[in-house]
């Protein structure tokens, strides 16, 4: 496949490095330094894209890739207020769109277990619940895009919680407090901890290296091309 990289920190160089063992082509690779050369790319010539980037820049690569015939799958985190536009277009074009906060398939085994959890546990009011996520000083955005659907997970399994805060210092009775902590050199932990007077009961997630995330995003690229819609790591990976 003809991969185009939209986004060439961490994350995208290790894409490439997956992608180029898997004997994938790299099409091109977009950044700050040459953002105004995407309008170089087309169907014609990419058969995917991977997109990762930052808040401000994805809407406007994904609108690109969508009007353009390219299949795109995005892992940037932070712009979900744009989603419902992303969805309608992806639509009027036929598009093929694949998103998800976190492409670790650990990652997603942990969302789908939260899930399952949370649904337990809310016969249980002795049990408070909170979330905490860690990641390296340079993400930008917090919470984290995987600590976000994390909560949203649980809030659709728990009724006595009916909205997530951000490290709220007096998070009320309804209310899910999520904590963020920015901590040098790690790369990415996540844990939802119920905690009672007498116990606490954790469900924790810790990434070693940022393979898992990037080999998740080029199983996604191989899966994408000749789907319509938009989908995501629930898709893949049938959970």
């Amino acid at each position: 496949m003809r991969i185009l990289l939209i986004g060439y920190g961490k994350m995208g160089k290790t894409i490439e490095q997956i992608a180029l063992q898997k004997n994938h082509q790299i099409a091109g690779i977009i950044d700050i330094q040459n953002r105004e050369s995407l309008g170089d790319y087309n169907s014609s010539n990419t058969d995917v894209a991977i997109e990762f980037t930052h808040p401000e820049s994805a809407p406007e690569n994904i609108k690109y890739c969508l009007q353009n015939g390219i299949p795109v799958v995005s892992g940037s985190t932070g712009w979900m207020q744009h989603f419902a536009e992303i969805k309608d277009l992806c639509q009027q074009n036929s598009g093929s769109f694949f998103y998800a906060s976190n492409y670790s398939v650990g990652v997603n085994l942990f969302f789908h277990f939260n899930e399952y959890i949370a649904a337990k546990m809310q016969a249980y009011p002795g049990f408070d619940v909170e979330i905490k996520e860690v990641h390296h000083t340079q993400k930008v955005d917090k919470p984290s895009g995987t600590a976000i659907t994390t909560a949203e997970g649980l809030l659709k399994n728990y009724p006595a919680k009916n909205n997530w805060v951000s490290d709220s210092a007096t998070p009320g009775p309804q209310e899910l407090n999520i904590i963020s902590e920015r901590l040098a050199d790690v790369v990415g932990l996540h844990t939802v901890r119920y905690t009672s007077e007498h116990d606490t009961i954790e469900l924790t997630h810790n990434a070693h290296s940022r393979i898992g995330f990037a080999e998740g995003a080029v199983m996604a690229a191989e899966w994408l091309p000749g789907k319509k819609g938009i989908y995501g790591m629930k898709d893949l990976l049938n959970l």
